[in-house]
């Protein structure tokens, strides 16, 4: 039985378990604060940690934060900061991150091969039905993305980035500071207007919905949100770690 080492690496909290190929899990879901500063280095020894509380497995899922290409990371969003989301920048972690060949790393700190996405990319994994032009939108620290084409992975599109207006970007338009700020009700419009802006640029054939933060839609926003729209569990990001080695073949 092939076990995997799922983890699922937020600006918030790092997650992690391990899964038979079914996506049960082999044990309870290990959860710690994402410490900062994180340069590389250090985020390699936090995920030996994680591993060293599971069970053994055969083969790693990472996901985590920003654009990841076949392995390298081109950029980071949380991990190159002081101290966490919103923090400021240390252009010394930037230099360290970017380029850096996180699945070639991971795969040797933990002795076994791995596999390394956006975390947004993990989560839709888990919850896409390989049919049609599916997209995945997280609501978390800031906004993941996803799309899936007849169950393969498109490239990675870094949509947190793009311009809503005066000066916002998507990652802080319906992040979670905006959540804290806003309450819950004026924020989940905020999430409904831009489903509706989105859906004449991707025309999904579904949409799947997820992240901690989509629990905090209220009723009103939930019952109109329409049929091409679903909302998926959080769990989603570590089930996601053993149907991603399939649609990223």
């Amino acid at each position: 039985m092939v076990r995997t080492l799922a983890i699922d690496c937020g600006g918030t909290d790092l997650k992690a378990s391990v899964l038979d190929l079914s996506g049960a899990l082999l044990a309870e879901v290990v959860r710690v604060p994402t410490p900062y500063p994180l340069p590389p280095a250090r985020f390699l020894e936090e995920l030996a940690t994680l591993s060293a509380a599971l069970p053994a497995a055969d083969r790693a899922t990472v996901g985590m934060p920003g654009m990841i290409r076949h392995g390298v990371v081109v950029q980071t969003p949380h991990y190159v900061t002081e101290s966490g989301p919103r923090s400021a920048v240390v252009a010394e972690f930037v230099r360290q991150w970017e380029g850096f060949a996180i699945a070639a790393a991971v795969s040797r700190r933990l002795g076994i091969p791995a596999l390394v996405l956006n975390d947004a990319e993990v989560h839709g994994a888990g919850v896409v039905s390989g049919r049609g032009v599916e997209l995945v939108l997280t609501l978390g620290t800031g906004l993941g993305c996803a799309l899936f084409d007849a169950g393969r992975l498109a490239p990675h599109l870094e949509l947190s980035q793009a311009p809503v207006g005066s000066g916002l970007i998507y990652d802080t338009y319906v992040g979670d500071e905006e959540l804290h700020r806003l309450g819950p009700a004026v924020w989940s419009r905020r999430v409904h207007r831009m489903f509706v802006g989105l859906r004449p640029v991707f025309v999904w054939d579904r949409l799947y919905v997820g992240g901690g933060n989509a629990r905090s839609l209220t009723p009103a926003i939930l019952a109109n949100l329409g049929p091409d729209i679903e909302i998926v569990p959080n769990t989603a990001g570590i089930v996601g770690g053993v149907r991603a080695w399939e649609f990223s073949a």
